[in-house]
């Protein structure tokens, strides 16, 4: 998980590169990222099911091969149309086989309940670490030898961490039985008559939006307002680490306090911390301390609004509801990356967009803050307590 989110986190710094060398505009290259930011929640829920059906193992097999081919196909792909497909559909793919919803749904298994929150928070420090590692490994690569060497170096990282599914093997465990008696057909219908299910998932939204905008532009950005490529990698490296530390104090959290409050407060203070970056004046330190907030809360969101999903309907399909939930998290990614990169062009201005994701951030904690957050109680599970 770790190495997926790690080079999806440093895609930004092969916009330019791959932009300028193959003659290209930036919304080009936005769109191949939006795409794959959709592709990821479309596919999400469907690799969700076959997790929950067969494991997770095979899962992450799948997911590791597609993103490796994506990486190779993003080399040899000469036409706009080609980079969509390698950029945007291959590694979508690979990324919902070998991210959050899968692992987060082994985990939720594995552990017990009062540990839950601290194997969630853990798992994605530990992401968060490999995310933070791979901002200067991508830019010592990017520099020795080119966009396309660091591409297939990375494909060939990815098949060489085959052997990290292994411990995934296991099959789900049914055992519960009032989860058992409940077939998925009923679990999905169950989720989609809950108000809070669908909160969840417009608030997923903002969170998409405001993380692929600032991940995917934001070096560009900085390149546009005078900035040096250092200082973006600087930036970048800055949000994974305090992301390491961000991710596992929020699953610490998610253990004593209510996840649903700790969410509309991530939510505010990233807005807070996009406005004051947005107005005040642009400087290495602004920057800075713009990166290390944003990092603080950057992936805290994803092992809450996990741990809140199998709060309400429990762990049996756990990987199947977090994957459409997480779908809202992907379409909001969608437009972050592809709004960012059409306004620019319309506008020669990122301004607008930033100020389009404060407000998504305003209106997250505004639907986080009613949900409904109490147990199921289904029949099957009230005979079996008595």
């Amino acid at each position: 998980m770790g190495l997926a989110l790690g080079v999806r986190h440093v895609q930004g710094l092969f916009l330019l590169p791959v932009t300028m060398d193959r003659d290209w505009s930036r919304e080009t290259f936005g769109l191949a990222l939006a795409i794959q930011n959709l592709t990821w929640g479309l596919a999400q829920p469907f690799t969700g099911m076959v997790a929950d059906r067969f494991g997770s193992a095979r899962v992450v097999v799948g997911g590791l091969a597609a993103y490796a081919a994506g990486l190779v196909l993003m080399v040899h792909a000469d036409t706009p149309a080609g980079f969509v497909w390698a950029a945007g559909v291959c590694i979508g793919i690979g990324l919902s086989g070998t991210t959050f919803g899968v692992v987060y749904g082994a985990l939720s298994r594995q552990v017990a309940p009062e540990l839950r929150s601290w194997a969630l928070g853990l798992s994605g420090a530990i992401g968060g670490f490999a995310q933070f590692a791979m901002v200067p490994a991508a830019h010592q690569i990017l520099s020795a030898w080119g966009w396309r060497g660091a591409l297939l170096a990375l494909s060939v990282v990815m098949l060489l961490v085959l052997p990290c599914a292994l411990p995934l093997r296991s099959r789900p465990d049914t055992s519960a039985a009032a989860e058992v008696d409940m077939p998925l057909s009923a679990a999905l219908c169950e989720a989609f008559r809950h108000p809070g299910f669908w909160m969840l998932n417009l608030g997923f939204l903002a969170c998409g939006f405001q993380l692929a905008f600032i991940a995917t532009h934001l070096p560009a950005y900085l390149l546009d307002r005078g900035m040096g490529p250092a200082h973006a990698v600087t930036a970048l490296a800055l949000i994974a680490l305090t992301n390491v530390l961000g991710t596992y104090g929020c699953g610490l959290l998610g253990a004593s306090h209510r996840r649903k409050k700790l969410l509309a407060g991530i939510y505010l203070l990233r807005t807070a911390a996009m406005a004051l970056f947005v107005l005040l004046p642009l400087t290495p330190t602004s920057l800075y301390v713009f990166a290390a907030v944003m990092g603080f809360v950057w992936l805290g969101t994803a092992p809450l609004t996990n741990g809140l999903v199998s709060q309400v309907f429990g762990v049996r399909y756990i990987t199947t509801l977090f994957g459409f939930v997480f779908f809202g998290h992907q379409l909001g990614s969608f437009l972050g990356v592809w709004m960012g990169s059409h306004l620019f062009e319309a506008t020669r201005s990122y301004e607008l967009i930033w100020f389009v994701a404060m407000a998504l951030g305003v209106a997250a904690a505004a639907l986080h803050w009613p949900i409904d957050d109490r147990q199921l109680r289904r029949p099957a599970m009230a005979r079996a307590s008595a």
